[in-house]
């Protein structure tokens, strides 16, 4: 198996919890936030198969975690791919808060004035439209207009059809993160997709082990309650895939 990183958790006295783990013959494939980069999904989705074929599972397991659109310059590309690998291995793709502006802006559309500076434009651009790089909010409404009629009914179907997180075994997969001392089953759409310090700085059990983006790191974060995967793929090059297999993970 391709690694280049390993946390093996040591085993535990039979006093105290076992670790953390996935179900025997499921191995989870959980790839961090794309952002407009079918270049890196191609690769990390080479990488994936040559791991399955190199060792099969039983049930290998794609989690997408998010933030497919925006910044990078094809994200219409990126929901293309993950449309037919949905299709063609049932992966999980998960919502986050970039989907999000994206389907509000068919509706509302004064929400560009925020979503254009966290990448909102290149979207546009890659779905055919030509937005002024000073657009207006004259213009907002025109662009929601064009973009409603650009935007495909599958890709339509595939953001409205977004988990906003996904359980295996003691492992629970979201985009932003999770709210401290909200059951997981209670949790609110918006902290899903957009939680932060308050996520990030609390050290206690959320339950199972968070497997989450949003939040760019130069490496994969890990701590005792939580793994961070977003690596800032669209900026950097490196787009992250940890593996989680029995109480192992790795990188690939």
């Amino acid at each position: 198996m391709l690694r280049d990183w390993l946390v093996s958790r040591p085993k535990a006295p039979p006093e105290e919890a076992p670790p953390a783990s996935v179900p025997h013959g499921v191995r989870i494939y959980a790839v961090g936030d794309l952002h407009g980069r079918p270049d890196l999904l191609d690769q990390v989705l080479a990488r994936i198969d040559a791991d399955v074929a190199a060792n099969p599972v039983p049930q290998p397991i794609e989690v997408f975690i998010g933030d497919y659109v925006d910044r990078g310059p094809g994200s219409r590309e990126v929901v293309d791919r993950l449309l037919t690998r949905v299709r063609t291995h049932g992966s999980i793709c998960l919502k986050g808060n970039h989907e999000a502006y994206l389907m509000d802006f068919l509706t509302n559309p004064d929400i560009l004035h925020d979503w254009r500076s966290c990448g909102g434009l290149e979207t546009l651009v890659s779905y055919g439209l030509t937005p002024s790089l000073s657009a207006q909010q004259d213009e907002y409404k025109k662009l929601s207009q064009a973009f409603d009629r650009a935007l495909p009914l599958n890709h339509r179907l595939f953001f409205n059809g977004l988990r906003t997180c996904y359980v295996c075994g003691d492992f629970f997969f979201v985009h932003a993160g999770v709210r401290p001392g909200v059951p997981l089953e209670e949790q609110s759409e918006h902290d899903l997709l957009w939680i932060r310090d308050d996520f990030l700085n609390y050290n206690g059990d959320f339950g199972k082990i968070i497997i989450h983006g949003h939040t760019p790191v130069l490496k994969p974060d890990v701590h005792p309650n939580r793994i961070n995967i977003d690596t800032g793929g669209y900026a950097t090059g490196q787009l992250s895939c940890l593996v989680i297999e029995r109480d192992a993970l790795s990188l690939i």
